[in-house]
């Protein structure tokens, strides 16, 4: 018998029991939409890392100031350290053939600008021009600071996209003033509108760069104050007292380092740099954390792997009983069709085309309830992501994965059945009611 006709008749045999038909692929379309679902997750959950450790740079090594906890040192050891400080950046940054540019970020403790009677929540950041080239966000248009802004101490700002969306909506901005504290800033650029995702990776809390508005060191180092009242800054520390009455430890002179390193290779060398240099010059005091966004990358990949394989074999689980479903039903099919085998048969029918009918049905009941599977899993990715916020891509591997797994879980059960109605014999066959 040819494969067109083995085909027809497969068909129609499917298509006379449609409900049972059905019933037969409800494990297949289960398991391929799990799957589907799951694998988009889990890459959507991937790229959104990758995404927001390019923010921080995967060539970046980045040391934050933080509040010592005193109990690990005392009010002495405590005084020794000045907090962080940009003679720690020119220290890292004599290792030149390590070390690309070391960029200071301070904020300010100003939560709010304003433009008129419009106000926008920020973070006000201060740094130098060399920040632009630290991270993956560019100027949309407009200019960032420059260098002559450091030397002359200028007012001005570049806004990121939410905070110029805030004051000037549709209006171009660039060269009108904004309030900034009790100054006056002329804007020179906006920042490229940034998505963030759920801000967080591994652990690590992530600010919406588009709410950013940043402006030279120098200005704010010169005009504006470092700690708000209340002796609390903008990133919420609060630089306590001694019982003496005298401070136990220093305000950081900036809130961060950013030091961009020549080489993806030399990051874990740098790292150790790091960690050498910064405990020397703070005497032991932790008043500092590194993080290695590179590091967080691997991590994050691990973590992924992990939930990958986990939501994977749970997927597999519904194909394994899908497919022990399928053989169920097939071996039923073989012993209601015997007579219709042994007319088969006595007509010249081989046990090899009786074999493959029966695959090739096994086959097409699994790849019918994939496609209705994959639809599903298609609309069930797009509803997660539509309603819980998590970026879900369906990638074509996951596609693939589904069609191979579902022409497997066919073959593999329904080769037992099919090798069963192919060993029938003619005479028995014929005789059976």
């Amino acid at each position: 018998m040819d494969t067109n006709f083995l085909l027809r008749i497969s068909f129609e045999s499917l298509s006379i029991h449609k409900l049972r038909t059905f019933l037969t692929m409800l494990g297949v379309i289960i398991g391929v939409a799990a799957v589907i679902a799951m694998l988009s997750i889990g890459e959507g959950a991937k790229r959104e890392a990758l995404e927001q450790i390019s923010i921080l740079g995967i060539n970046n090594v980045i040391i934050n100031a933080k509040v010592p906890e005193e109990q690990r040192g005392s009010d002495v050891s405590l005084q020794r350290s000045a907090g962080l400080s940009l003679a720690d950046g020119e220290n890292i940054l004599e290792f030149s053939e390590l070390v690309a540019n070391v960029v200071p970020q301070r904020y300010e403790p100003i939560q709010t600008i304003s433009h008129r009677s419009n106000e926008a929540a920020v973070r006000v950041v201060a740094t130098v021009p060399k920040f632009i080239y630290s991270s993956s966000i560019e100027v949309d248009y407009g200019r960032f600071i420059g260098d002559i802004d450091i030397r002359d101490f200028s007012q001005v700002c570049v806004l990121g996209a939410k905070a110029k969306r805030s004051l000037f909506a549709f209006d171009d901005p660039i060269g009108k003033k904004v309030r900034i504290g009790d100054l006056d800033f002329t804007v020179i650029g906006v920042m490229v509108d940034k998505y963030i995702g759920r801000g967080k990776v591994e652990g690590l809390q992530l600010k919406n760069f588009n709410e950013d508005v940043y402006i030279p060191l120098s200005t704010a180092q010169k005009k504006l104050e470092r700690v708000a009242s209340g002796g609390t800054n903008f990133r919420g520390f609060f630089w306590s007292s001694s019982s003496e009455g005298g401070q136990a430890y220093n305000t950081p002179e900036i809130d961060q380092l950013t030091i961009t390193v020549t080489d993806l290779k030399f990051v874990p060398i740098v790292t150790k740099l790091v960690e050498r240099i910064m405990a020397r010059r703070h005497a032991g005091v932790e008043d500092y954390e590194v993080v290695v966004p590179e590091s967080l990358l691997r991590q994050s990949q691990k973590t992924q792997q992990i939930f990958n394989i986990v939501m994977g074999a749970i997927a597999g689980l519904s194909l394994l009983v899908g497919g022990i479903g399928i053989m169920n039903i097939m071996l039923a099919s073989v012993l209601e069709r015997t007579r219709e085998i042994g007319i088969r048969r006595a007509i010249g029918a081989r046990r090899t085309d009786i074999m493959r009918q029966f695959l090739i049905e096994a086959v097409t009941i699994c790849l019918l309830g994939c496609v209705i599977g994959l639809i599903l899993g298609l609309i069930i990715s797009r509803g997660i992501s539509f309603y819980a916020g998590w970026p879900t891509i369906v990638s074509l591997f996951s596609i693939i994965l589904a069609i191979g797994v579902s022409a497997t879980v066919g073959i593999v059960f329904g080769l037992f059945p099919a090798h069963k109605a192919s060993k029938l014999d003619v005479i028995e066959s014929l005789r059976y009611e």
